[in-house]
């Protein structure tokens, strides 16, 4: 009897693998923002990612309070760069889209 739940088993596996998703998903995007007022201290990092991870389509959110920036992988067919800046607004926050690799400093604008 286990030999034929076994074999079962085995056969069902190729069907299963193919089945899965391969790899990443295309739709999936990160982007990096730098947020005013800035973050002080980990309670301004909590309030980020407490009401941030509520946002349609975020999957992921990273706080960098030495750099100054927030990290969001989002799901681009539930949402994009406008809505998660509209859902900083609804917190008190106003954010910029930034380079991930380029310091918040040197992605400011002059006014």
């Amino acid at each position: 009897m286990k030999k034929l739940i076994f074999i079962m088993l085995l056969a069902m596996l190729p069907v299963a693998a193919m089945s899965a998703p391969a790899g990443k998903d295309d739709s999936s995007k990160t982007v990096v923002f730098t947020v005013s007022p800035k973050m002080h201290c980990n309670n301004c990092e909590n309030k980020i990612k407490n009401n941030i991870r509520y946002e349609k389509g975020v999957s992921r959110i990273a706080t960098d309070l030495k750099k100054q920036t927030v990290t969001v992988t989002y799901d681009s067919e539930k949402t994009n760069t406008d809505n998660l800046s509209k859902a900083f607004k609804k917190i008190g926050y106003t954010a910029k889209e930034c380079k991930a690799d380029v310091p918040a400093e040197k992605n400011k604008t002059a006014k």
